[in-house]
Protein backbone atom coordinates (compact mmCIF):
# COMPACT_ATOMS: atom_id res chain seq x y z
CA UNK A 1 0.00 0.00 0.00
CA UNK A 2 2.83 1.95 0.76
CA UNK A 3 4.55 2.12 -2.37
CA UNK A 4 1.44 2.29 -4.67
CA UNK A 5 0.83 6.03 -2.26
CA UNK A 6 4.44 6.81 -3.37
CA UNK A 7 3.92 5.78 -6.77
CA UNK A 8 0.57 8.19 -6.97
CA UNK A 9 1.33 11.16 -5.13
CA UNK A 10 3.04 12.88 -7.98
CA UNK A 11 0.59 11.79 -10.55
CA UNK A 12 -1.91 14.00 -8.29
CA UNK A 13 -2.30 17.31 -9.88
CA UNK A 14 -2.09 15.67 -13.51
CA UNK A 15 -5.12 13.80 -12.26
CA UNK A 16 -6.85 16.69 -10.87
CA UNK A 17 -6.10 18.45 -14.03
CA UNK A 18 -7.85 15.67 -16.49
CA UNK A 19 -10.64 15.42 -13.64
CA UNK A 20 -10.49 12.51 -13.07
CA UNK A 21 -10.66 13.60 -9.39
CA UNK A 22 -13.58 15.18 -9.62
CA UNK A 23 -15.43 18.06 -11.10
CA UNK A 24 -13.98 21.93 -10.21
CA UNK A 25 -16.70 24.12 -10.03
CA UNK A 26 -16.60 27.22 -12.36
CA UNK A 27 -17.80 30.58 -11.21
CA UNK A 28 -20.08 31.61 -13.91
CA UNK A 29 -19.92 35.21 -12.87
CA UNK A 30 -16.90 37.23 -11.29
CA UNK A 31 -17.75 38.83 -7.74
CA UNK A 32 -18.14 42.75 -7.74
CA UNK A 33 -15.38 44.55 -6.42
CA UNK A 34 -14.91 47.83 -4.70
CA UNK A 35 -12.37 49.81 -4.31
CA UNK A 36 -11.38 51.74 -1.04
CA UNK A 37 -8.78 54.81 -0.70
CA UNK A 38 -7.05 55.64 2.38
CA UNK A 39 -5.20 58.93 2.13
CA UNK A 40 -4.41 61.35 4.93
CA UNK A 41 -6.38 60.66 7.42
CA UNK A 42 -9.86 59.63 4.98
CA UNK A 43 -11.39 57.22 3.15
CA UNK A 44 -12.31 57.66 -0.24
CA UNK A 45 -14.94 57.26 -0.83
CA UNK A 46 -17.28 58.13 2.15
CA UNK A 47 -19.99 55.60 1.00
CA UNK A 48 -19.54 52.57 -0.99
CA UNK A 49 -22.76 51.04 -2.27
CA UNK A 50 -23.06 47.60 -3.01
CA UNK A 51 -25.73 45.11 -3.89
CA UNK A 52 -27.70 43.85 -1.37
CA UNK A 53 -27.96 39.85 -1.09
CA UNK A 54 -24.70 39.54 -3.32
CA UNK A 55 -21.30 38.66 -1.99
CA UNK A 56 -18.51 41.25 -2.85
CA UNK A 57 -14.98 42.00 -2.63
CA UNK A 58 -13.87 45.35 -0.89
CA UNK A 59 -10.33 46.46 -2.06
CA UNK A 60 -8.65 48.57 0.20
CA UNK A 61 -5.78 50.96 -0.89
CA UNK A 62 -3.71 52.85 1.53
CA UNK A 63 -2.16 56.32 0.14
CA UNK A 64 -1.64 57.84 3.36
CA UNK A 65 1.91 58.36 4.74
CA UNK A 66 1.40 56.30 7.74
CA UNK A 67 -0.30 52.72 8.62
CA UNK A 68 -4.10 53.22 8.54
CA UNK A 69 -6.80 50.80 9.65
CA UNK A 70 -10.40 49.32 8.48
CA UNK A 71 -12.20 48.34 10.99
CA UNK A 72 -16.04 47.63 11.34
CA UNK A 73 -17.67 46.44 14.45
CA UNK A 74 -21.00 45.69 12.94
CA UNK A 75 -19.63 43.66 10.11
CA UNK A 76 -16.57 41.73 12.32
CA UNK A 77 -13.91 43.39 9.53
CA UNK A 78 -10.56 44.59 10.29
CA UNK A 79 -7.75 45.09 8.06
CA UNK A 80 -4.59 46.90 8.93
CA UNK A 81 -2.97 48.40 5.97
CA UNK A 82 1.11 50.06 6.20
CA UNK A 83 1.91 53.31 3.44
CA UNK A 84 1.65 51.83 0.01
CA UNK A 85 -0.12 48.79 0.89
CA UNK A 86 -3.27 47.52 -0.85
CA UNK A 87 -5.49 44.11 0.48
CA UNK A 88 -8.74 43.24 0.13
CA UNK A 89 -11.20 41.61 2.31
CA UNK A 90 -14.83 39.40 1.11
CA UNK A 91 -18.07 40.44 2.39
CA UNK A 92 -21.23 37.79 2.43
CA UNK A 93 -23.91 38.52 1.30
CA UNK A 94 -25.61 41.96 3.20
CA UNK A 95 -29.21 42.39 4.08
CA UNK A 96 -30.19 46.07 2.90
CA UNK A 97 -28.95 49.02 4.46
CA UNK A 98 -25.96 50.93 6.19
CA UNK A 99 -23.16 49.27 7.91
CA UNK A 100 -20.24 52.08 9.08
CA UNK A 101 -16.61 51.59 9.20
CA UNK A 102 -14.28 53.64 10.63
CA UNK A 103 -9.93 54.33 10.92
CA UNK A 104 -8.57 53.13 14.13
CA UNK A 105 -5.47 56.09 13.36
CA UNK A 106 -8.02 58.44 12.68
CA UNK A 107 -11.25 58.19 14.16
CA UNK A 108 -12.28 61.76 13.73
CA UNK A 109 -12.03 61.93 9.99
CA UNK A 110 -11.76 58.17 9.23
CA UNK A 111 -14.95 57.64 9.10
CA UNK A 112 -17.19 56.00 5.91
CA UNK A 113 -20.14 53.76 5.30
CA UNK A 114 -21.31 50.79 3.21
CA UNK A 115 -25.04 50.89 2.11
CA UNK A 116 -26.48 47.61 0.57
CA UNK A 117 -29.08 48.18 -1.98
Amino acid sequence: MQMIRHLLLPLLPLLAVLGILGAVPVQAEEMPTFTLVMRAGRFLPETIEVPANTKFRLLVKNEGPGAEEFESVELRKEKVLAPGASSFLIFQPLKPGTYKFFGEFHPATAQGRIVAK
